[in-house]
Protein backbone atom coordinates (compact mmCIF):
# COMPACT_ATOMS: atom_id res chain seq x y z
CA UNK A 1 0.00 0.00 0.00
CA UNK A 2 1.49 3.11 -0.91
CA UNK A 3 1.39 6.00 1.82
CA UNK A 4 0.42 9.26 0.23
CA UNK A 5 2.09 12.51 0.45
CA UNK A 6 1.26 14.11 3.42
CA UNK A 7 1.03 18.00 4.29
CA UNK A 8 -0.73 18.95 7.04
CA UNK A 9 -2.68 21.93 7.92
CA UNK A 10 -4.84 23.97 10.83
CA UNK A 11 -7.65 24.79 8.46
CA UNK A 12 -8.39 28.84 9.29
CA UNK A 13 -8.94 31.69 7.78
CA UNK A 14 -10.65 35.24 6.86
CA UNK A 15 -12.43 35.45 4.06
CA UNK A 16 -13.16 31.89 3.26
CA UNK A 17 -13.72 31.78 -0.81
CA UNK A 18 -11.33 34.82 -1.54
CA UNK A 19 -8.08 32.25 -0.94
CA UNK A 20 -9.09 29.99 -3.74
CA UNK A 21 -7.25 30.03 -7.04
CA UNK A 22 -10.35 30.91 -9.00
CA UNK A 23 -7.81 29.94 -11.76
CA UNK A 24 -7.62 26.33 -10.68
CA UNK A 25 -8.65 23.66 -13.68
CA UNK A 26 -10.70 21.19 -11.47
CA UNK A 27 -11.25 18.50 -14.42
CA UNK A 28 -14.33 17.34 -12.63
CA UNK A 29 -16.31 14.45 -14.38
CA UNK A 30 -19.16 15.74 -13.64
CA UNK A 31 -21.28 19.09 -14.34
CA UNK A 32 -20.75 21.30 -11.48
CA UNK A 33 -24.63 21.86 -11.14
CA UNK A 34 -24.62 18.35 -10.20
CA UNK A 35 -23.29 18.06 -7.33
CA UNK A 36 -25.98 19.57 -5.32
CA UNK A 37 -28.35 16.31 -6.51
CA UNK A 38 -25.52 13.96 -6.32
CA UNK A 39 -24.79 15.64 -2.72
CA UNK A 40 -28.39 14.73 -1.35
CA UNK A 41 -28.02 10.97 -3.17
CA UNK A 42 -25.03 10.65 -0.69
CA UNK A 43 -26.88 11.59 2.30
CA UNK A 44 -27.44 7.98 3.52
CA UNK A 45 -23.87 7.00 2.76
CA UNK A 46 -21.08 6.06 4.60
CA UNK A 47 -18.07 8.49 4.92
CA UNK A 48 -15.76 5.50 3.45
CA UNK A 49 -18.50 5.52 0.30
CA UNK A 50 -18.43 9.54 0.18
CA UNK A 51 -14.42 10.00 -0.14
CA UNK A 52 -14.96 7.38 -2.61
CA UNK A 53 -17.50 8.74 -4.83
CA UNK A 54 -16.02 12.44 -4.74
CA UNK A 55 -12.27 10.78 -5.54
CA UNK A 56 -13.84 9.59 -8.59
CA UNK A 57 -15.88 12.64 -9.42
CA UNK A 58 -12.24 15.05 -9.49
CA UNK A 59 -9.44 14.82 -11.26
CA UNK A 60 -5.54 15.59 -10.34
CA UNK A 61 -4.73 16.62 -6.80
CA UNK A 62 -6.69 15.74 -3.76
CA UNK A 63 -6.39 17.64 -0.43
CA UNK A 64 -7.02 16.95 3.35
CA UNK A 65 -6.84 20.09 5.81
CA UNK A 66 -5.75 18.54 9.58
CA UNK A 67 -6.34 20.30 12.38
CA UNK A 68 -5.67 17.62 14.80
CA UNK A 69 -8.73 17.38 16.01
CA UNK A 70 -10.61 14.50 15.91
CA UNK A 71 -12.66 14.49 12.98
CA UNK A 72 -10.13 15.14 10.69
CA UNK A 73 -8.09 11.87 12.71
CA UNK A 74 -10.75 10.28 11.62
CA UNK A 75 -11.00 10.99 8.16
CA UNK A 76 -7.30 10.31 7.64
CA UNK A 77 -7.73 7.10 9.23
CA UNK A 78 -10.47 6.24 6.46
CA UNK A 79 -8.37 7.72 3.52
CA UNK A 80 -5.52 5.50 4.33
CA UNK A 81 -7.22 2.82 4.83
CA UNK A 82 -9.16 2.89 1.87
CA UNK A 83 -5.53 3.40 0.51
CA UNK A 84 -6.72 6.49 -1.79
CA UNK A 85 -4.05 8.94 -3.01
CA UNK A 86 -4.14 11.90 -1.44
CA UNK A 87 -2.24 14.94 0.32
CA UNK A 88 -2.48 16.03 4.09
CA UNK A 89 -1.25 19.49 5.52
CA UNK A 90 -1.57 21.61 8.87
CA UNK A 91 -0.85 25.01 9.37
CA UNK A 92 1.59 26.25 12.49
CA UNK A 93 0.30 29.48 13.32
CA UNK A 94 2.70 30.48 15.49
CA UNK A 95 0.10 30.50 18.27
CA UNK A 96 -0.90 26.65 18.78
CA UNK A 97 -1.11 24.86 22.44
CA UNK A 98 1.99 23.07 22.92
CA UNK A 99 -0.09 19.83 22.74
CA UNK A 100 -0.99 20.42 19.53
CA UNK A 101 2.28 20.61 18.40
CA UNK A 102 2.89 16.82 20.37
CA UNK A 103 -0.31 15.96 18.22
CA UNK A 104 1.69 16.62 14.66
CA UNK A 105 4.16 14.16 15.71
CA UNK A 106 1.55 11.73 16.90
CA UNK A 107 -0.08 11.76 13.64
CA UNK A 108 3.03 11.03 11.72
CA UNK A 109 4.38 8.29 14.01
CA UNK A 110 1.08 6.60 14.47
CA UNK A 111 0.52 6.98 10.60
CA UNK A 112 4.09 6.71 9.27
CA UNK A 113 3.66 9.62 7.06
CA UNK A 114 5.62 13.02 6.54
CA UNK A 115 3.41 15.82 7.67
CA UNK A 116 3.94 19.12 5.97
CA UNK A 117 3.59 21.98 7.86
CA UNK A 118 2.73 25.58 6.60
CA UNK A 119 3.55 28.71 8.47
CA UNK A 120 2.49 32.34 7.74
CA UNK A 121 4.19 34.95 5.97
CA UNK A 122 7.22 36.38 8.53
CA UNK A 123 6.96 39.64 7.24
CA UNK A 124 3.11 40.27 7.35
CA UNK A 125 3.48 38.64 10.76
CA UNK A 126 6.00 41.00 11.78
CA UNK A 127 4.24 44.12 10.15
CA UNK A 128 1.33 43.00 12.14
CA UNK A 129 2.96 43.15 15.30
CA UNK A 130 4.96 45.86 15.06
CA UNK A 131 1.64 47.94 14.27
CA UNK A 132 -1.07 46.85 16.55
CA UNK A 133 0.73 44.86 18.92
CA UNK A 134 0.69 40.81 20.41
CA UNK A 135 -3.71 41.16 20.81
CA UNK A 136 -5.08 43.45 18.52
CA UNK A 137 -7.27 40.24 17.52
CA UNK A 138 -9.39 41.00 20.73
CA UNK A 139 -9.82 45.08 20.02
CA UNK A 140 -12.15 44.10 17.13
CA UNK A 141 -13.75 41.55 14.75
CA UNK A 142 -11.70 43.30 12.17
CA UNK A 143 -8.57 42.91 13.55
CA UNK A 144 -9.20 39.48 14.28
CA UNK A 145 -9.81 38.55 10.82
CA UNK A 146 -6.80 39.79 9.88
CA UNK A 147 -5.13 38.25 12.13
CA UNK A 148 -6.78 35.25 10.75
CA UNK A 149 -5.72 35.91 7.02
CA UNK A 150 -2.24 36.48 7.65
CA UNK A 151 -1.86 33.37 9.80
CA UNK A 152 -4.46 30.56 8.35
CA UNK A 153 -5.84 32.08 5.00
CA UNK A 154 -2.72 32.59 3.56
CA UNK A 155 -0.93 29.91 4.27
CA UNK A 156 -4.10 27.75 3.20
CA UNK A 157 -4.34 29.53 -0.20
CA UNK A 158 -0.78 28.10 -0.34
CA UNK A 159 -1.04 24.95 0.73
CA UNK A 160 -4.17 24.49 -1.53
CA UNK A 161 -3.27 25.89 -4.71
CA UNK A 162 -3.35 23.10 -7.55
CA UNK A 163 -5.63 20.98 -5.49
CA UNK A 164 -9.27 19.90 -7.17
CA UNK A 165 -10.89 18.08 -4.07
CA UNK A 166 -10.89 19.69 -0.65
CA UNK A 167 -11.67 17.28 2.32
CA UNK A 168 -13.08 18.42 5.11
CA UNK A 169 -14.03 17.36 8.82
CA UNK A 170 -16.87 19.91 9.10
CA UNK A 171 -20.01 18.06 11.19
CA UNK A 172 -23.76 20.15 11.31
CA UNK A 173 -23.87 20.33 14.63
CA UNK A 174 -21.26 21.82 15.60
CA UNK A 175 -22.88 25.02 14.77
CA UNK A 176 -25.87 27.08 13.31
CA UNK A 177 -23.41 28.35 10.57
CA UNK A 178 -22.81 24.64 9.80
CA UNK A 179 -26.20 23.36 9.93
CA UNK A 180 -26.88 23.24 6.69
CA UNK A 181 -23.24 22.53 5.51
CA UNK A 182 -23.73 19.83 1.89
CA UNK A 183 -21.69 16.46 1.56
CA UNK A 184 -20.24 17.70 -1.49
CA UNK A 185 -20.22 21.43 -2.95
CA UNK A 186 -18.15 23.49 -5.16
CA UNK A 187 -16.53 26.61 -3.76
CA UNK A 188 -14.94 28.56 -6.19
CA UNK A 189 -13.93 26.10 -8.79
CA UNK A 190 -12.60 23.45 -5.80
CA UNK A 191 -14.69 20.63 -4.79
CA UNK A 192 -15.07 20.38 -0.59
CA UNK A 193 -16.30 17.38 0.62
CA UNK A 194 -16.98 16.64 4.05
CA UNK A 195 -17.94 12.38 4.46
CA UNK A 196 -19.27 13.07 8.05
CA UNK A 197 -20.92 15.55 8.11
CA UNK A 198 -24.10 14.38 9.46
CA UNK A 199 -22.28 12.37 12.17
CA UNK A 200 -22.90 13.42 16.11
CA UNK A 201 -20.11 13.81 18.12
CA UNK A 202 -20.80 10.16 20.17
CA UNK A 203 -20.53 8.41 16.82
CA UNK A 204 -17.30 10.71 16.00
CA UNK A 205 -15.52 9.39 19.56
CA UNK A 206 -17.09 5.79 18.95
CA UNK A 207 -15.06 5.63 15.68
CA UNK A 208 -11.68 7.36 17.20
CA UNK A 209 -12.03 4.55 20.12
CA UNK A 210 -12.70 1.23 17.81
CA UNK A 211 -10.26 2.60 15.49
CA UNK A 212 -7.51 3.90 18.26
CA UNK A 213 -7.47 7.11 16.27
CA UNK A 214 -4.80 9.73 18.33
CA UNK A 215 -7.51 12.25 20.17
CA UNK A 216 -6.05 15.85 21.24
CA UNK A 217 -5.51 15.31 25.32
CA UNK A 218 -7.38 18.98 25.40
CA UNK A 219 -10.42 17.28 25.21
CA UNK A 220 -10.16 15.81 28.50
CA UNK A 221 -10.02 19.56 29.66
CA UNK A 222 -13.14 20.44 28.65
CA UNK A 223 -12.35 22.00 24.82
CA UNK A 224 -14.02 20.37 22.36
CA UNK A 225 -13.35 23.03 19.36
CA UNK A 226 -9.47 23.56 19.37
CA UNK A 227 -7.96 26.26 17.47
CA UNK A 228 -5.01 29.02 18.43
CA UNK A 229 -4.22 29.19 22.21
CA UNK A 230 -5.37 32.65 22.64
CA UNK A 231 -8.27 32.36 21.18
CA UNK A 232 -9.38 29.26 22.50
CA UNK A 233 -10.95 27.83 25.46
CA UNK A 234 -13.01 25.02 27.66
CA UNK A 235 -16.83 25.04 27.37
CA UNK A 236 -19.10 24.78 30.26
CA UNK A 237 -21.85 22.27 30.58
CA UNK A 238 -24.38 23.14 28.22
CA UNK A 239 -22.37 25.84 25.96
CA UNK A 240 -22.57 25.54 22.16
CA UNK A 241 -19.18 23.48 20.58
CA UNK A 242 -17.93 26.77 19.20
CA UNK A 243 -18.21 28.59 22.23
CA UNK A 244 -15.25 28.25 23.04
CA UNK A 245 -13.42 29.72 20.01
CA UNK A 246 -13.19 33.60 20.02
CA UNK A 247 -15.50 33.87 23.08
CA UNK A 248 -15.55 37.50 23.39
CA UNK A 249 -17.47 38.12 20.26
CA UNK A 250 -21.10 37.55 19.63
CA UNK A 251 -22.07 34.25 18.76
CA UNK A 252 -22.56 34.49 14.50
CA UNK A 253 -19.05 35.46 14.52
CA UNK A 254 -17.74 31.73 15.04
CA UNK A 255 -15.67 31.14 11.66
CA UNK A 256 -12.11 31.74 10.92
CA UNK A 257 -12.84 32.73 7.23
CA UNK A 258 -12.52 28.61 5.75
CA UNK A 259 -15.41 27.56 6.28
CA UNK A 260 -17.96 30.88 5.62
CA UNK A 261 -20.24 30.88 3.01
CA UNK A 262 -19.43 33.11 -0.01
CA UNK A 263 -22.27 36.14 -0.59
Amino acid sequence: MSRPYAWVQMSFTMHCIVAYDKKREVNMAVAANDLAKISKELESSSPQEILKKSFELTKGVKVISISLQLEDNILLDMLLKADLDFRAYTLDTGRLHESTYLMMDRIRFKYGIELEVYHPNHEAVEKLMREKGLYSFKESFVNRKECCYIRKVEPYSRAMKGASLWVTGLRRTQSEDRANTPIIEDVGGLIKVSPIVNWSWERVMQYAEENKVPKHPLYDQGFVSIGCDPCTRAVEPGEDIRAGRWWWENADHKECGLHMKSS
